[in-house]
């Protein structure tokens, strides 16, 4: 498949996430999602700044994105994509 392809099918499931709303998710499927985009998107984990009130789920948020930092930017987007299709049969 190529990579157009996948951006489309990831641009769509973008848009599908966008509609869900957080507080239906577990805490964890929403941490894996938030590490699959990130890593689609941004690549290997960067710092997140971490303010008090914060530090705790940026904290977690890290830790997820880092547990998939070996995939590279295809494989998460395959991933969430895989992840926001289940979801939304639901």
């Amino acid at each position: 498949m190529n990579p157009k392809d996948l951006d489309t099918r990831f641009a769509e499931a973008v848009a599908i996430a966008e509609t869900m709303s957080q507080a239906d998710l577990p805490q964890d499927v929403a941490l894996r999602l938030y590490a699959y985009y990130k890593q689609a998107t941004l690549g290997m984990i960067q710092p997140l700044s971490l303010g008090s009130a914060s530090h705790i789920r940026d904290a977690f948020k890290t830790n997820a994105w880092m547990q998939i930092s070996h995939l590279s930017s295809d494989e998460a987007k395959e991933m969430y994509i895989e992840m926001i299709l289940d979801l939304n049969k639901k």
